[in-house]
């Protein structure tokens, strides 16, 4: 089963465009990070690092255009690494067209529950039969479980939880405005990232068909 770990961060902007970062220090694709963008009016696009990254996510996600362009993030001015999320970070994102600035808050209470889970427990893919049904109940969108394309299932083990307070975002030199909501969820696949900008330490595990 390919496990994918790192963290997911999701933030919504005051002109509409809603986006949710990738950050994978350890895959079978290796360390990368990649942008699913959802623009004002609907359109959905994919910022990934190399073609390889691209025909994964795009087998599993859905998009209406993918370019292919470095993207690096870069927290508190060095590479990110395994370093667990903390409140203060500073996280700054280049890919192509986008350039971004989040300012990591603290943990909200869905976070601080999350802690208090040993992670190897947490990251199980089997715990998702219980998490599934209890993300679906509490926040609008949010899947921890569901089909990931070919017969594939794809699991979300999630660790911590931190609240994004600020981000700077733009596209091609514009400024897409201040932080705001991921509202409405966004459309790549089965789950939206949560409505409350944030960033989630997770374990996303791909079981493959028989």
């Amino acid at each position: 089963m390919p496990t994918f770990t790192g963290r997911i961060a999701g933030w919504g902007t005051a002109s509409g465009t809603r986006l949710v970062l990738g950050a994978w220090h350890d895959s079978p694709l290796g360390t990368f990070a990649d942008v699913m963008v959802e623009r004002p009016d609907g359109e959905r696009l994919l910022l990934a690092p190399s073609a390889e990254v691209a025909e994964f996510v795009s087998a599993t996600y859905t998009f209406d255009s993918t370019v292919v362009t470095p993207v690096s993030v870069v927290v508190d001015g060095r590479p990110l690494a395994a370093t667990p999320t903390s409140a203060g970070q500073v996280w700054e994102l280049r890919a192509g067209p986008l350039t971004a600035h989040l300012l990591v808050g603290e943990r909200p209470a869905l976070g601080r529950v999350l802690r208090l889970v040993p992670r190897r427990l947490a990251t199980a893919p089997a715990l998702t039969r219980v998490t599934d049904p209890v993300a679906r109940a509490l926040l609008r969108g949010v899947r921890t479980r569901g089909s990931a394309g070919g017969g594939r299932t794809e699991h979300y083990g999630a660790h911590d939880l931190h609240r994004l307070v600020a981000a700077g975002t733009r596209w091609e030199g514009t400024d897409l405005g201040p932080l705001r909501p991921l509202d409405p969820p966004v459309r790549f696949g089965f789950g939206s990232a949560p409505r409350d900008p944030g960033i989630t330490d997770l374990v996303t595990t791909i079981r493959l068909p028989h």
